[in-house]
């Protein structure tokens, strides 16, 4: 099996480490009580993102949704807002600036929430949401956080992803109820079940907005909430949204492979692209196996060649540098990975074997446009259906 048990005993510490870690959570203020003034030409951009979430409303002030699940009982799937963000001129491609202190905003120096709306209803927000994606030539891009993962810094994350892969569509971030702390795994997990229904409604809510094209992106945990939705608009008899489904990539899946072979058995052979983003050394993925019992993650799963049988393409990026210490997040901080997420949302074409190439070509581009090695682009390995693309060696044929 491709994929190497974790020892109890290292296992162990490792999770002493993550509750030694969750001692002091951060506050999860989203709208600051006091802002600083600043300059337009110390703003590099300001984002207006749609948000739809099936989170309970926050009562802390300050916050506008928390962890907690939105009742069903007679209420709506999901409520419904925007949240523009300002992101300051100093932003580094790949980093997260984040004011120390929640309760004073300075925009000049981290990303800021400048404003927040709340829609009563579905309308005013399909209302809305059709009026951005009309001045963006019909494209959505749907973003779905993983575990872990409080609303304040899911907001935050989607923002700088969308800022650096340099969308040109409409942002949207749907966002399921992480309790936001490392301990709540299996709440998680539940929570992150309980948001398929709402996510498939979110979609269809995309497409009677005027969608042309809808890309997905999702991370960890939210690729369980994704590929659920997908699984469920294959039974529906709707599963690429008529047509306009388009790219959907998974980062760093927290997703038992086989249950993710299942669902795809059910979806069937995408006609679309379809990335997998991989790493062989994402201690996130590897702790989340061992509460499994040893399964093995989809996002550390070893043998490309098997899951390409599935219509998917694999993008191994083990030997590629992140900021952060667990390899969970390299698709959003490593400045390689996330413009070359942005290339592959912009392109209109289907990554197969026809597009080896331009696909090697973006990536040594990449590299020299950000000052990086040309080795930093050799540690990329793309395996699709049909070959593998190796920036040390070149393509091989499978």
């Amino acid at each position: 099996m491709p994929f190497r048990k974790l020892q109890r005993p290292f296992a162990f510490l490792f999770i002493l480490m993550v509750v030694m870690g969750c001692a002091n959570q951060k506050p999860s203020r989203l709208i600051a009580q006091t802002m600083a003034p600043a300059r337009t030409d110390q703003i590099e951009a300001t984002h207006e993102i749609f948000i739809a979430t099936n989170r309970a409303a926050a009562e802390e002030p300050g916050e506008l949704f928390s962890g907690r699940r939105l009742a069903h009982q007679g209420a709506p799937k999901a409520a419904f807002a925007h949240v523009d963000v300002s992101i300051p001129k100093v932003h580094e491609t790949g980093k997260l600036e984040l004011s120390p202190n929640p309760d004073v905003a300075d925009p000049a120096r981290y990303f800021t929430a400048q404003k927040a709306v709340l829609y009563p209803d579905a309308s005013d927000f399909e209302a809305a949401l059709k009026k951005s994606i009309a001045t963006h030539d019909g494209r959505a891009l749907v973003f779905i956080h993983g575990y872990n993962t409080g609303f304040d810094d899911a907001v935050y994350r989607a923002a700088q992803i969308f800022n650096d892969a340099d969308y040109s569509g409409t942002p949207i971030m749907f966002s399921w109820p992480s309790a936001g702390r490392m301990l709540d795994y299996v709440y998680d997990q539940n929570s992150a079940t309980t948001a398929r229904d709402a996510l498939e409604e979110t979609l269809r809510l995309v497409v009677r907005a005027g969608a042309k094209r809808i890309d997905i992106v999702a991370h960890s945990m939210g690729s369980w909430v994704t590929m659920e939705a997908l699984r469920q608009l294959a039974i529906s008899g709707d599963r690429d949204l008529g047509g306009r489904l388009a790219d959907v990539v998974l980062a760093s899946p927290d997703l038992d492979i086989d249950v993710f072979k299942s669902q795809m058995r059910r979806y069937g052979v995408p006609k679309k692209t379809f990335l997998i983003l991989t790493s062989q050394n994402d201690r996130a993925l590897t702790l989340s196996g061992f509460i499994a019992g040893n399964q093995p993650r989809l996002g550390d799963y070893s043998d490309a060649k098997e899951l390409t049988n599935l219509g998917v393409v694999v993008v191994d990026v083990t030997k590629v540098s992140s900021g952060d210490w667990l390899n969970h997040t390299k698709f959003a901080e490593n400045p390689i990975l996330v413009r070359l997420l942005g290339e592959r949302l912009s392109s209109e074409g289907n990554l197969n074997a026809r597009d080896h190439d331009a696909v090697a070509g973006k990536l040594e581009t990449l590299v020299r446009g950000l000052g990086q090695t040309v080795g930093t682009a050799a540690d990329i390995v793309i395996t699709t259906p049909l070959t593998v693309i190796d920036l040390a060696t070149g393509p091989v044929r499978r």
